[in-house]
């Protein structure tokens, strides 16, 4: 396994394991379409993302990796004012499991959560629901080549 997938495998498992504790729960899924309904917890779906920086580190040959991921979060309710509650509790509690461990178990050197973009989305036959983006940075390094 590359580290990128293992990053990518650590947040993922990382959101599920510290969601899993709320009430309700979101589903935590990764690379997944939405589903045709919302979970009454939301839905939180991990974006593998793309590499933004690749540095080399020389002698020996090493590479420094940027890569960003992103975190999709969106949430049902019946008024616009417990949507909006219920997603800033997914958004701060996101941040806390990342913050709570940085390496992500030790997969990565650094993970950085950055800000929300959101916006309201509509589903054919059901309420407004409302989503955030969150890009979240993994910062590591592997030897040899950018895709160890």
């Amino acid at each position: 396994m590359s580290v990128r997938e293992a990053a990518i495998a650590a947040l993922h498992g990382r959101l599920a394991v510290a969601l899993a504790t709320r009430n309700p729960a979101p589903q935590v899924l990764r690379n997944e379409t939405a589903p045709q309904r919302l979970p009454p917890g939301g839905l939180v779906v991990i974006r593998d993302g793309e590499t933004v920086e690749e540095t080399a580190i020389l002698s020996p040959l090493a590479w420094a990796i940027e890569h960003r991921a992103e975190v999709e979060v969106t949430v049902g309710g019946a008024t616009p004012a417990a949507r909006t509650a219920l997603l800033d509790a997914l958004l701060v509690a996101i941040a806390a499991a990342i913050t709570a461990d940085r390496t992500l178990g030790g997969a990565v050197e650094w993970a950085q959560p950055g800000a929300p973009d959101f916006e309201d989305v509509e589903f054919e036959g059901a309420a407004a629901a409302r989503a955030a983006s969150i890009p979240v940075t993994l910062f590591f390094t592997v030897a040899g080549s950018p895709l160890a």
